[in-house]
């Protein structure tokens, strides 16, 4: 919710997105399940702006995507391994600031684009041994891409760089040795 004068009346549309905000402010822990019913109410029985932000007291503004370099601790362990089988990352999780992902006789996939950041700048370490690992990112964050490969690939596809004031920042690195290390943006 942007700035507004306080006595001005609210949208339905207004108090939607209050509500999400609320619910996603739960979700990132900055709010205590016990409290949303509560603020809920106050957001369906407001009536102007001044009601709306006095539902969300002490949370902060909502930046883009919510922000998405989070004060959460990683979901995910810095280790993820595709031995003789296979390991995937999607959906929304905290990615660690240093990770490896090592893939042999097996593959895996990292999926970022509804991923948030523990750290504006992330590592992923990506290992194939005669398997593969896919890396998916979103369009919004830096991504350089330094991989080597023998006898295998490892692709540069997502390598670009954004420029945009606050974006995270992933480099992928590693090693495909008969294997491949395929990194590409959703779509």
């Amino acid at each position: 919710m942007t700035r507004h004068e306080p006595d001005v009346l609210v949208s339905d549309q207004e108090r939607h997105t209050t509500e999400e905000r609320l619910r996603t402010a739960v979700e990132f822990g900055r709010l205590p399940l016990e409290d949303l019913s509560a603020r809920l109410d106050e957001v369906h029985g407001s009536r102007t702006h001044g009601d709306l932000e006095a539902a969300c007291r002490g949370l902060p503004q909502p930046g883009p995507r919510d922000a998405l370099v989070v004060d959460r601790p990683p979901t995910s362990g810095r280790f993820v391994a595709g031995i003789f089988g296979g390991f995937c990352r999607k959906g929304h999780w905290v990615v660690p600031p240093r990770m490896t992902a090592w893939s042999m006789w097996g593959g895996g996939r990292l999926d970022l684009t509804e991923a948030h950041f523990s750290e504006h700048d992330t590592e992923i370490r990506a290992i194939a041994l005669w398997g593969g690992t896919t890396i998916i990112v979103p369009q919004d964050i830096d991504v350089d891409v330094r991989g080597f490969a023998l006898f295998g690939a490892f692709g540069r596809r997502a390598s670009r760089m954004t420029g945009k004031p606050g974006t995270p920042r992933v480099v992928i690195k590693g090693v495909a040795l008969f294997g491949a290390v395929v990194t590409r943006t959703k779509g």
